[in-house]
């Protein structure tokens, strides 16, 4: 049999052959598809930066969190259902995959109204309460309320995905991602440049290009997969594995959720700064979510491992799987860290050509992507906890990293010395965050948490 051995539809078997490979092979596509994604989002910030302006700059930077924040609160369960359906697919029960989808979807369904009302209602306080400058205000709530408004097509793809990436299939979303780039990157040009509807076209691409991709998705999940049938506005729950997905769910979406509320709190510090200097981080932060793609896409790819091969009850394989995972992290994230720090201003220019944005953002860039690998590390253990089903660790790491040590830390840099070494608190939350997952790893108690091992002990 080959080294990465296949299922149906082109599906990877994560249960045999070399960690290393496997990884490897289900990493790729994942980090494509992350560029595709990087990349449409960085169009709408090189777009309003060259041809708009500073301000829509920060306003489509300071927009993002906002509309993270709510849209964590469903892709933390979406999370819980993509650990399921890999534990299940290792098991070689599709019935409870077919349930799992069902029972997902729904929830989809029921939730997607009442978040984007939630997400509409809240983003004027919320713009307000982070200190969005004045310049920037109406645009980034513009911007906010367009895609909550939309927000069916982001949640929808992500589902699609997590789908996908249970069954072990991590090229297809590839293909849902490279329509909705597509189609942003044209629209964007056309709403901008033609239309000059600026911010508010940048929204508008944004969500169009979304529902696209997640429309697309249904159609290939229901035709590819026979067991399983995504029908809209349909409402088919299986109680047993709603509760299942809620216990895995909640400790992502808290964890989600509490990150966005983090991120926001580091925004308002931010943008306490004044215009230029927030702009200058929307910029070096869409650069950052660049070379942190690796580090995500190995994270995604070692969680469908270790979740096939709990499934399976191959605890030999987790084991070698988590340490591959973390080396080919840290090298690889080294690796890009190198060639980006030479070339930072060049690539900040991208964004904007003011003199003051790019200095904020070579600060951001110089303290936060030199110790990157840490952070590598500390993805890499979150991943092999989550897919083992012990969801509450990585919760309770971010947790106390972010607001027992990056928080606090950040604001105690910038007021001891200066805006431009609150970065450095970045590190520190990572290096507490490694600690406690490190310890929650080698105690062991992750590989008790199996949801296929629970249902057979009942």
């Amino acid at each position: 049999m080959s080294e990465i051995a296949k299922r149906e539809h082109g599906a990877i078997d994560m249960t045999q052959g070399s960690p290393t490979r496997l990884i490897v092979a289900f990493s790729l596509p994942l980090l494509l598809g992350n560029v595709l994604q990087q990349l449409y989002n960085m169009v709408d910030s090189i777009v309003v930066g060259q041809f708009v302006g500073a301000s829509a700059l920060t306003a489509v930077g300071t927009g993002f969190p906002i509309i993270f924040l709510l849209a964590s609160l469903f892709i933390g369960f979406a999370m819980g259902a993509t650990v399921m359906i890999a534990q299940y697919i290792g098991a070689g029960d599709k019935q409870s995959v077919a349930r799992t989808v069902d029972t997902i979807y729904s929830a989809l369904l029921a939730a997607i109204v009442p978040l984007s009302l939630l997400g509409v209602v809240l983003t004027t306080p919320l713009l307000t309460l982070i200190r969005v400058p004045a310049e920037a205000f109406d645009q980034a709530r513009v911007y906010c309320i367009v895609v909550f408004l939309g927000g069916i097509g982001s949640l929808g793809y992500n589902v699609n995905a997590g789908i996908l990436q249970g069954l072990g299939d991590s090229k297809t979303p590839l293909l849902f991602l490279a329509v909705a780039s597509v189609i942003n990157i044209v629209l964007d040009l056309l709403f901008v440049l033609v239309f000059r509807w600026a911010v508010f076209g940048v929204a508008l691409a944004t969500i169009i290009g979304q529902a696209c991709s997640w429309i697309f998705g249904i159609f290939y999940i229901n035709r590819k997969y026979n067991f399983l049938h995504i029908r809209l506005f349909q409402i088919r729950v299986d109680r047993k594995l709603l509760g299942q997905i809620i216990r895995l769910g909640v400790p992502s979406a808290i964890q989600q959720c509490q990150f966005s509320v983090a991120i926001l709190i580091m925004q308002a510090l931010i943008n306490g700064f004044g215009n230029d200097f927030a702009a200058g981080f929307a910029a070096a932060n869409k650069i950052d979510s660049f070379a942190f793609m690796p580090i995500q896409s190995f994270s995604t790819a070692t969680t469908t491992y270790v979740g096939q091969n709990m499934g399976a009850g191959r605890l030999d394989r987790v084991r070698r799987g988590a340490r591959r995972a973390m080396l080919l992290s840290t090298v690889v994230c080294i690796a890009i860290t190198a060639l980006v720090i030479p070339f930072r201003r060049e690539l900040l220019m991208l964004f904007n050509r003011e003199s003051a944005v790019v200095a904020a953002g070579e600060a951001y860039l110089l303290r936060v992507l030199t110790p990157m690998f840490v952070l590598a590390v500390m993805f890499i253990l979150s991943s092999v906890l989550r897919g083992a089903g012990a969801t509450m660790v990585p919760m309770v790491a971010s947790v106390i990293a972010l607001w027992g040590a990056r928080v606090p830390a950040a604001y105690l840099l910038a007021y001891f010395f200066g805006p431009e070494e609150l970065y450095w608190s970045y590190l520190i939350g990572w290096v507490l965050g490694l600690f406690i997952c490190l310890a929650a790893y080698l105690r062991g108690r992750w590989k008790e948490k199996c949801v296929v091992a629970e249902e057979n002990v009942e």
